[in-house]
């Protein structure tokens, strides 16, 4: 029986704390989330409307009535339609039907290796400095932080992350709010404060302007980088792409987006936006053996999805059975 959508709705989940980043501050995590069923198992998908790329909830819920409702499209056919949250919370789903139809994980029907606990980033959202100060002594345990900067100040806002977390490396995230001279001013600076890696200093429109300029961090694209169609733009301008099944469409393209970007000589960081562990859970599979994973969503949450991902420490750990893409535990 072909699976049908059986539930489709928006969930919202408060965070513990405000999330700033250039582009504006979130107080909660507005998704959608979809079942599928078959007659015997359910699968199911969560994503997050990317508001940059002009997704709202209202959208995306329309956008995935238009795909399945009258007819859930096979996991080919799926592939056919645009990326983006939609796309990503129908392919998660089938995925993880396919798992319980199966009776085997989601890592062994892709071909993967079993997956081993990843070490995620943690971010310090935007803020003052002193405040940004006050988060990195909270996190200097952490051995990497994702500090988010918004222009005006950032020189300051970062020593005063690495004052606070001196044994951490830095991943920063401008989110597209550099011009190429804050660029040329502030990279240097940054290389001298240990700065790991630099993700999308100008906005995507302007990103040709650091063709031939000195790259003194390396330079990670992240809203510049949609899916396997977005790679040849991006050589000789960034050195890792960051892979988020929201942008991409899913797992399925996550996958193949991975394995392109490896051929073509990209590093590859895996991110996410702010979500449960239904989320985190298939993009944990795409970072294994990733130079950089940012998969911290479900910490800014009050409460996760029950049975969730655990994170301990650092590390994030493969799902638990009868949570997403693992089919229940046999009982003996």
């Amino acid at each position: 029986m072909r699976p049908r959508l059986v539930q489709l709705g928006a969930a919202r989940f408060p965070l513990e704390t405000p999330f700033t980043i250039a582009r504006g501050t979130r107080l909660a995590a507005e998704l959608v989330t979809v079942s599928l069923h078959d007659g015997t198992h359910f699968g199911r998908g969560e994503c997050q409307p990317f508001a940059r790329f002009g997704e709202s909830p209202e959208s995306v819920l329309a956008q995935i009535e238009a795909i399945a409702l009258a007819e859930m499209p096979g996991p080919d056919a799926l592939q056919t339609f645009a990326p983006g949250a939609a796309r990503n919370a129908l392919d998660c789903a089938l995925w993880d039907l396919r798992a319980r139809q199966a009776g085997r994980p989601v890592w062994q029907l892709a071909g993967l290796a079993p997956p081993e606990p990843v070490t995620t980033l943690l971010t310090i959202s935007l803020d003052t400095p002193a405040a940004m100060h006050r988060a990195a002594i909270a996190a200097a345990s952490r051995p990497v932080l994702k500090v988010k900067l918004g222009g005006a100040g950032d020189l300051d806002r970062l020593a005063a992350v690495h004052k606070g977390a001196p044994g951490a490396r830095l991943v920063v995230d401008a989110n597209e709010s550099w011009t190429l001279a804050d660029y040329l001013a502030l990279a240097p600076q940054f290389a001298q404060l240990g700065v790991a890696l630099i993700e999308q200093p100008l906005p995507a429109a302007a990103q040709q302007a650091l063709r031939g300029q000195p790259r003194p961090v390396p330079l990670c694209a992240d809203e510049s980088c949609i899916d396997r169609t977005s790679l040849p733009a991006l050589a000789g301008l960034y050195d890792l792409i960051n892979i988020k099944l929201d942008k991409c469409g899913g797992l399925t393209e996550a996958l193949a987006l991975r394995a392109a970007a490896r051929a073509q000589g990209f590093g590859i960081m895996v991110g996410c936006m702010i979500s449960t562990s239904r989320a985190i859970a298939p993009a944990l599979l795409v970072a294994q053996g990733a130079e950089f994973a940012d998969l911290d969503g479900p910490l800014w949450l009050r409460a996760d999805r029950f049975n969730g991902l655990e994170y301990e420490g650092a590390q994030v750990h493969p799902a638990a059975p009868g949570f997403w893409g693992q089919p229940p535990a046999a009982r003996g």
